[in-house]
């Protein structure tokens, strides 16, 4: 019988990358296929994949948006996808795991699939290591600023040497480091360990230069594709190749990152976040209301997908700007659609069988944490009828948030948020963007929603 393993992850590990494993999971049970699936999520490897199984493995399904160590897998059937397609099309995956063939192809076979994997590589791999740099950063980002929150508990400005200056300090230190640890890992998923180096001292530059994290994006990208071109054309005698690792592609890849940063980058750069800070904090009414509109449609469109995770990124970002209107208006967007699916099922109970009714308690849970994936199941059965509801609902929170003039102070927590002092400025008014939000949501999809069959 042929066996597969899969891997799956998600830049934020919580929701898509245990989804994803279910699903493969469930539609091989249906075909009596064994699969092993590794999870590489927020608590780190889960039911790591042996070398011993690889080896017997007829196929690996790789679904993941970040980096997933593929290289342990070279000679083996790999069909890779991103984590959504695990999700959404896991019986199509299987059969394609099971139609690979373990022999060599033909030479014709071969060129048109490593054709196919170039393209695909294109297309996602910007993408794959843009977020390979968010998930290693995003736990930084949530402790430091749900610190920084807790810190709010004793003044917004605690007077040194207490206690609270002392979470506001710890908070700092956290945050401090997401710059250079979005840009190391970003390098690292371009060029390896030689990338780290290199990306970490660019990413502590553009911090340093007021790139912010505009500057360490792209001194990720920078210092990986500097790495990885001195690890493939910079040619040694033989009797010299150990020192390429320790000694000259460290040295070489931190100096070009680093001369590039200050001398080439750093001025535009800094001009660039100046710009953007001062146009988000000075711009008016009417533009607040678009970009928080916009924000929160991205955060529904995909649910957890690139749009959504772009969104999240520029609103983290802004933290370190002292900027926290757009980072309300996603979190209240974020917390909408699977809010909202809950509302809808109560409200029209005839449009929705007795499992999505149950799906919508769940639901409702996962929107009270900010985990917008918890209306993914939805989603995925009626896109065209439920996902325009959901960017309409989200839409609505977020606008009314930027409207309201809402600051959020903390990267995540959902409502929990709410019981700290201080984290969030306008706090009612939140409240009632999010419930809005859910409101509009719930009778979007409902008018938007045909009726099921009666149970």
């Amino acid at each position: 019988m042929k066996k597969l393993l899969a891997v799956t992850a998600c830049p934020t590990g919580i929701a898509h990358t245990y989804m994803a494993a279910e699903s493969l999971q469930k539609s091989a049970a249906e075909r009596n296929v064994p699969i092993k699936v590794e999870t590489r999520g927020a608590m780190g490897v889960e039911n790591e994949l042996t070398p011993e199984e690889i080896a017997e493995a007829h196929a690996i399904i790789i679904a993941a948006d970040t980096d997933v160590l593929e290289e342990r897998f070279t000679g083996k059937p790999v069909i890779k996808v991103p984590v959504a397609h695990g999700i959404k099309r896991p019986a199509e995956l299987i059969e394609q795991a099971l139609a690979k063939q373990p022999s060599a192809p033909s030479t014709a076979s071969t060129v048109t699939a490593k054709a196919q994997e170039k393209e695909a590589g294109t297309a996602n791999s910007i993408y794959k290591n843009l977020m390979n740099g968010v998930s290693n950063m995003l736990p930084l980002v949530v402790a430091g600023g749900l610190i920084i929150a807790l810190s709010f508990i004793f003044g917004l400005k605690p007077a040194e040497g207490t206690f609270g200056f002392q979470l506001l300090t710890i908070g700092k230190a956290a945050m401090g480091l997401m710059v250079p640890i979005l840009a190391g890992f970003i390098s690292f998923s371009i060029a390896g360990k030689l990338g780290l180096a290199p990306g970490l001292v660019g990413g502590m530059l553009s911090t340093q230069l007021g790139g912010g994290f505009l500057g360490g994006i792209i001194a990720g990208f920078l210092a990986g594709y500097v790495a990885k071109g001195l690890i493939k054309y910079l040619k040694l005698p033989k009797i010299m190749e150990g020192l390429k690792p320790v000694l000259l592609i460290p040295l070489l890849s931190v100096l070009i990152v680093g001369l590039l940063m200050i001398y080439v980058i750093g001025d535009p750069l800094k001009w660039l976040m100046d710009g953007l800070t001062s146009w988000l904090m000075t711009m008016g009414s009417a533009n607040a209301i678009i970009l928080g509109a916009v924000l929160g449609a991205m955060m529904a469109i995909d649910m957890g997908g690139p749009f959504n995770k772009t969104a999240y990124t520029f609103a983290t970002g802004l933290l370190a700007s002292s900027l926290f209107g757009p980072m309300a208006a996603v979190m209240a967007a974020g917390m909408t659609p699977p809010l909202g699916i809950w509302l809808a099922t109560v409200l029209a109970p005839k449009k929705f069988t007795k499992e999505e009714r149950e799906a919508g308690k769940v639901a409702s849970v996962l929107g009270l944490s900010f985990i917008t994936e918890g209306a993914i199941p939805f989603g995925a059965a009626d896109p065209l009828r439920i996902i325009p509801a959901f960017m309409i609902g989200s839409g609505a929170a977020g606008a009314l948030s930027m409207a309201f003039g809402v600051g959020l102070h903390a990267p995540h927590g959902g409502i929990f948020v709410l019981a700290i002092p201080n984290a969030i400025d306008n706090i009612l008014w939140y409240v009632l963007a999010i419930a809005v939000g859910t409101i509009v949501t719930a009778l979007c999809v409902n008018l938007f929603k045909r009726n099921k069959v009666a149970d």
